[in-house]
């Protein structure tokens, strides 16, 4: 009998535009990061098997707030601790300056102060891999010590032999700027390449 995936029990529980509006910091919690456009919420909608969990957006940069997936059923003895956690898309976003800066400073203190966040996911193209802005949130989890793995999606876009090409220069590339503490695959949310080994890391990091 097929293990039940937990992951699909997760549901939209708050969306916080400043630090006041956090959930307590306790508990478990995973973020998820990506450029604009990189199928962020595409690949977390594969690895909790719905189709509408995090919006998929035509728009670049449309995830404003820091948007907070809870996995324990309403009701349950213990809800509100483990969390997937939707970061804004990065990139593209065509906000003002005054916005991007409070953004920044917002996700700096995020990675900084929060006890609850075990790990990082970074969400890259695999056609357009380790832009700045990926590198970026790679080093705020090292700097914290925190696990990160990075998901080099739209994977079926790339022959197989493209693919492995790729994901051997990325994690060469990643070996010599963060040492160990990042790992990488390729991932498809399409085909759903991937996506029972992306669930396994993440469901470490939660103690799932």
């Amino acid at each position: 009998m097929a293990t039940p995936n937990p992951f699909a029990r997760a549901h939209y529980l708050l969306a916080a535009h400043n630090p006041r509006q956090l959930p307590a910091d306790g508990g478990y919690e995973v973020a998820f990061a990506g450029r604009s456009n990189a199928g962020k919420s595409s690949a977390l909608n594969a690895i909790c098997q719905q189709n509408a969990l995090a919006r998929v957006s035509k728009t670049p940069g449309r995830t404003q707030q820091l948007v907070f997936f809870d996995l324990v059923p309403p009701g349950s003895p213990e809800p509100g601790t483990k969390f997937l956690v939707d970061l804004p898309g990065y990139g593209y976003a065509k906000v003002p300056q005054e916005l991007q800066a409070h953004w920044q400073a917002f996700i700096q203190s995020y990675f900084n102060t929060r006890q609850a966040l075990k790990g990082l996911v970074v969400v890259m193209d695999i056609r357009h891999p380790l832009k700045d802005y990926d590198r970026q949130m790679l080093g705020y989890a090292v700097q914290r010590e925190l696990p990160a793995h990075v998901l080099l999606t739209k994977a079926d876009k790339l022959s197989r032999g493209a693919a492995m090409n790729t994901l051997q220069a990325v994690r060469m590339e990643l070996s010599r700027a963060f040492g160990d503490t990042v790992s990488v695959q390729t991932y498809s949310g399409e085909s759903k390449q991937g996506v029972d080994e992306a669930r396994a890391v993440i469901a470490r990091w939660l103690e799932l």
